[in-house]
């Protein structure tokens, strides 16, 4: 009954789609259009088996829809368009089945019961379409997402990639290389989150287990607040805007505040600039060797009780800020000048002419700087 319509509502539907939608327009002819008029050819046929066999497998058939979700991907179009074709189907179908329908005297409730399928089925094309659109969009995001990290990595390597390398792979990305960059570092579980709150030129990858995302013009006007509004609470550095032959630099700085910030010796909420932190890094990077000259530049001290000793290192910091100012040291720390003036000739007995000799009050304040904590260190009473 329905079978011998099949042309004629397939070719009443393709002339209505190319009327009625105007991203199809156009004169259904190559890929796209052998895609548009399988799909409904395929439908129509689909359709009729599900009424002989309601219980039979669409199988193969749902590819046919995958790959039209798929199309509009790769064409830069939403399936809004693709969804409303299949309204269009829908409707004439139904239009030109219930004029058989009722030219054959079939009862309301077998008619109804037609219309209903027409729909359920159109439903099942348009989610087959959507799972091919978000497989396509899944794996082109994929393919970024690898050819970024490419281009990331060429770019932080010691040394740097070629410029052919390096140009080979900007045009795969389709990422134009800046006049100077900074590079962001951060968790690499944060790093999707805060990426997607910059701008679009911006890219990123994991490198050596630590987000990395490179801010073209960082220092340009409205930057700083756009990557601090991305950061938000979350710990991340910013290491300095350089030209892109030396990223790997402010990628080393960068990755080394962060690892600074992880382990407190650098403080502060979301994001620390590098530049305004270069003290803290510089001891934090060498706090092994600071530790080492701690020992021998402290060891006077190791032979007082925990009391004396918190109280000595109060007193060689004070000491060290005020220049041996005794009234100084005792404003700061609140304590009388006499006893300021007690602790300073302490402090002579304890380390002698060393504190006269500025190579070794340079290495006594390093140590003492050196020392995150260093009440801490010493202990307390």
């Amino acid at each position: 009954m329905i079978e011998p319509e099949l042309p004629a509502v397939a070719a009443e539907i393709l002339e209505t789609i190319g009327r009625e939608i105007p991203d199809y327009a156009m004169p259904l002819e190559g890929r796209f259009g052998r895609g548009v008029h399988r799909g409904v050819t395929e439908a129509l046929r689909q359709f009729v088996g599900l009424i002989r066999d309601p219980d039979a497998d669409r199988g193969p058939g749902r590819e046919v829809y995958a790959e039209l979700g798929r199309g509009e991907f790769r064409t830069g179009r939403a399936l809004d368009s693709l969804q409303a074709a299949y309204r269009v189907g829908a409707r004439i179908a139904w239009r030109r089945i219930a004029a058989v329908g009722l030219e054959a005297d079939l009862d309301g409730k077998t008619l109804s019961l037609l219309a209903e399928s027409i729909f359920v089925y159109i439903d099942e094309l348009s989610s087959d379409s959507t799972e091919g659109f978000a497989e396509a969009q899944s794996e082109t995001l994929g393919e970024r997402f690898r050819r970024e990290r490419q281009l990331v990595s060429a770019l932080m390597r010691s040394p740097q990639a070629g410029p052919a390398e390096l140009e080979s792979l900007c045009a795969a990305t389709s990422w134009q290389m800046p006049r100077s960059a900074s590079t962001l570092s951060c968790h690499e579980r944060d790093l999707a989150e805060i990426t997607r709150f910059l701008p679009n030129e911006v890219i990123s990858a994991t490198v050596d287990a630590t987000g990395c995302i490179i801010v073209p013009d960082a220092g340009g006007p409205g930057r700083l607040r756009l990557i601090e509004n991305a950061v938000t609470d979350r710990p991340a550095a910013l290491g300095p805007e350089l030209p892109p032959s030396e990223l790997a630099n402010s990628w080393r700085l960068a990755r080394g505040a962060f690892r600074a910030i992880e382990a407190g010796a650098i403080r502060g909420a979301g994001l620390v600039r590098v530049d305004e932190h270069l003290v803290e890094l510089a001891l934090f990077e060498s706090r092994d060797l600071i530790s080492r000259l701690g020992r021998s530049r402290l060891a006077p001290l190791e032979d007082l009780t925990p009391g004396a000793r918190v109280r000595m290192v109060e007193t060689t910091a004070a000491w060290l800020e005020h220049r041996g100012n005794a009234a100084e040291m005792a404003r700061s720390l609140h304590i009388h000048p006499q006893t300021a003036r007690y602790r300073v000739a302490r402090l002579r007995e304890l380390f002698g002419d060393s504190l006269d000799d500025p190579e070794s009050r340079f290495e006594l304040e390093l140590s003492l700087r050196g020392k995150e904590r260093p009440m801490t260190e010493f202990g307390s009473d």
